[in-house]
């Protein structure tokens, strides 16, 4: 298992206090935001545009909160040390995602998904599923969530108004990085998932966008 310098007990209560903190507090992160530099033209946005931007990207701050999640439940189980600190920088790097998503849903004048402690607590029970099936298992299985995340960045982008910049280009960083980690995940060992689990895994994400976009 990997264990680094804490026992399971007290990375189950460290978990622990990261879910709360990640469910119901603003996020923050060191990392730049990819529209900090772009002028804010959400002037020139009519109300339904608005509207659309921010429920799109309160889907991806859900979305972004679920790949943490189930990252962090992989990591927990994780049987090699070195997938365990993999999974924990994929983390990472979720977690700036989702702080620029959520800074962005802020922007646009609305709220992310109220269901955002479901999401968490859901995402990394499935997490430690897909960790205790073994690491090439979990690696395949980060390979696949990654492919759906992109297939949904590249659905919203193209829903996205026009002239929403800074949202374009939060998403376009994100897709970024998603397809990086997928492609490591495959590259360190990773394993096709069957088509059963893939198909779970879609009907459960479609669930979730469904629900986020609304709520």
């Amino acid at each position: 298992m990997f264990a680094g310098h804490l026992s399971f007990l007290d990375r189950c209560i460290a978990e622990l206090d990261t879910a709360v903190r990640v469910s119901c507090t603003q996020a923050r992160t060191s990392a730049a935001n990819p529209a900090g530099d772009a002028p804010p033209a959400d002037a020139e946005l009519s109300t339904a545009e608005r509207d659309l931007s921010a429920r799109l990207m309160r889907v991806n701050h859900a979305g972004e909160i679920a790949a943490q999640a189930l990252y962090r439940g992989q990591a927990l189980v994780a049987g090699n040390s070195l997938l365990g600190q993999e999974l924990l920088s994929a983390a990472d790097e979720e977690h700036a995602h989702l702080a620029w998503c959520q800074t962005r849903v802020t922007e646009l004048g609305s709220h992310v998904s109220y269901l955002t402690p479901l999401w968490y607590s859901g995402s990394f029970l499935i997490g430690v599923a897909a960790g205790l099936a073994g690491d090439r298992a979990s690696l395949g299985f980060l390979a696949e969530t990654e492919k759906q995340v992109t297939e949904h960045l590249d659905s919203h982008l193209q829903k996205l108004p026009e002239s929403d910049r800074r949202s374009r280009m939060i998403l376009e960083k994100m897709r970024e990085d998603e397809i990086k980690h997928g492609t490591n995940a495959m590259a360190s060992g990773g394993e096709e998932l069957p088509e059963p689990a893939i198909s779970v895994m879609r009907f459960t994400s479609r669930i979730m966008t469904t629900l986020a976009y609304g709520i």
